[in-house]
C-alpha cells in the first residue's frame, strides 16, 4: 500500500540504550512518557538474535508506532523507517487488545513484509466502542490519543443524539473531545448551530470550520496538541478536514449524496499522519453504529449538566420521574433543561449498563475456563507424579 510517511532518515534508529530519540518518532508523538515506558517494557522482551535483514525480520527490538492497520497486518513507523508486520495470532485474539492505529509497539526487523511485531506497549488510553451485535468484545478505534475531533456536518439537520453518543465515548477514553462543525459555509451564520451544539456538549470545545473557504481552520489547527483522532459519520467531511489540517492532499475525498447528505466510506482504514505544526492526526472510516463502552464515566461527563442538577435533588437516589424536590424535573419545567437531554441521559446509561453486564459475563466465563484448565493441569501433574512413584 502507498505510504504518506516521510522516508527514513539517514541517522541511526533509536537505540535500546539511552540515546536521544529520533526526530521521526518525535514527530509522531514520542515523548518522555514513551521513552520511560520503552525502557521499562523492553526488559521483558525476548531479545532477537542475528543480523537484521529485510528477509529475516530479526535484530534487536526497537520502538515504533502503528500508523495503519489492515486485516491482520499493520504498518509500524520506526526510526529505521516504515516496517510492514503481520499481527501475531496471540495479539489478534481479542479486538480490545489487538494492535490499533496509534499504539506504540516493540518490533524487530529492518523493513519488508516480514518484520516481527513483538509486543504492544501499555496504552495511555484508547478510544473504544462496544459491539452493536450484543457481543461483549469491543473495538479500539484509536490508541494513545489526546483529543477526539467529533465531526458534525452542517449541510444536513443536526443530530444531537449522535453528538452526545460520540461525546460519551470520547470522554470515556480519557481524551479531550472537540466538536467540529464542518461545512460551515453552507449556512449564513453558524452561531445558532454553535450555541445549540454547545448546550449539548458541556465541557467540550465546539468549533465551526469550512474547508471550502478556510474559515476556522487556523484556530482549530493552533489548538491541536499531541495526537488527535477524527470520528463521525460518512459524509461529514473528515477526509477533507484532515487534508486541510495536514496541508496536503494526503487522503482521498468522496462524494456525498444530495438526497440525504450521506457519503461513501472514503477512508477505509485508520491511518496516522504527522501534522505540520507538530502532533499527529488519525483519520477513521465513517461510523454507522457506535456502541458505548462499559464505563459509565463517559455518559456522566457528556451529561455534566444533568449530573449537576441531580446533585441538588432532595433524595440521593432520585430517579427524576416525579419525586418531590427533584431539581432535574424542576429545570425542565423552568425551561433550563430540555426534556430531550434527560431522555438521552437515561437511554445511554441503560446502554452502558448492558455493555457492562456483557463484559462481566465474558470475564466470568474466561475465569471459569481458566479454572477448568488449571484443574486439568493439576490433575495431569498429580497422575504423572503418582505414575513416577509407582514405577520407582
Amino acid at each position: 500500500m502507498p505510504s504518506n510517511h516521510p522516508p527514513p532518515p539517514s541517522a541511526a534508529p533509536v537505540p535500546s540504550g539511552t540515546g536521544e530519540p529520533d526526530p521521526l518518532l518525535l514527530r509522531h508523538g514520542w515523548d518522555d512518557h514513551w521513552q520511560s515506558t520503552w525502557q521499562t517494557s523492553r526488559q521483558s522482551l525476548p531479545e532477537a538474535t542475528g543480523t537484521a535483514s529485510p528477509d529475516s525480520g530479526t535484530g534487536p527490538p526497537q520502538p515504533g508506532r502503528v500508523v495503519r492497520t489492515d486485516r491482520g497486518r499493520c504498518d509500524v513507523l520506526t526510526a529505521a523507517g516504515l516496517l510492514h508486520a503481520e499481527v501475531p495470532p496471540a495479539l489478534a485474539v481479542d479486538p480490545a487488545t489487538a494492535p490499533a492505529t496509534g499504539d506504540w509497539t516493540a518490533v524487530s526487523g529492518a523493513g519488508g513484509a516480514t518484520a516481527r511485531l513483538l509486543a504492544v506497549l501499555p496504552r495511555r488510553n484508547a478510544l473504544r466502542r462496544s459491539a452493536v451485535t450484543g457481543s461483549s468484545l469491543g473495538q479500539v478505534l484509536a490508541a494513545n490519543v489526546d483529543e477526539v475531533l467529533i465531526t458534525v456536518p452542517l449541510d444536513v439537520p443536526l443530530r444531537l443524539a449522535r453528538v452526545e453518543r460520540l461525546l460519551a465515548i470520547a470522554w470515556a477514553s480519557g481524551a479531550r473531545p472537540v466538536v467540529v462543525l464542518t461545512k460551515a459555509d453552507v449556512v449564513d451564520d453558524p452561531g445558532l448551530e454553535l450555541a445549540e451544539v454547545g448546550a449539548a456538549a458541556p465541557g467540550a470545545r465546539v468549533r465551526a470550520v469550512s474547508t471550502a473557504s478556510g474559515a476556522g481552520l487556523a484556530v482549530l489547527a493552533a489548538e491541536l496538541t499531541g495526537t488527535a483522532v477524527l470520528v463521525g459519520p460518512s459524509g461529514a467531511g473528515k477526509s477533507s478536514l484532515a487534508n486541510a489540517l495536514l496541508g496536503r492532499e494526503a487522503l482521498a475525498v468522496g462524494a456525498v449524496r444530495a438526497v440525504d447528505g450521506r457519503g461513501r466510506h472514503t477512508s477505509v482504514r485508520r491511518e496516522l499522519l504527522p501534522l505540520p505544526g507538530g502532533g499527529a492526526l488519525i483519520d477513521t472510516p465513517g461510523l454507522r453504529a457506535v456502541g458505548l463502552p462499559e464505563t459509565a464515566d463517559g455518559v456522566r461527563r457528556a451529561f455534566a449538566d444533568v449530573e449537576e442538577l441531580a446533585a441538588a435533588c432532595r433524595f440521593g437516589d432520585c430517579g427524576h420521574v416525579g419525586e418531590p424536590g427533584c431539581a432535574v424535573l424542576a429545570a425542565i419545567v423552568d425551561g433550563v433543561l430540555p426534556t430531550r437531554r434527560l431522555d438521552g441521559y437515561r437511554k445511554l446509561l441503560r446502554e452502558e449498563a448492558r455493555a457492562a453486564a456483557r463484559t462481566d459475563q465474558r470475564l466470568r466465563a474466561e475465569q471459569r475456563r481458566h479454572r477448568r484448565s488449571t484443574t486439568r493441569e493439576h490433575r495431569r501433574s498429580r497422575r504423572e507424579r503418582e505414575q513416577e512413584r509407582g514405577d520407582g
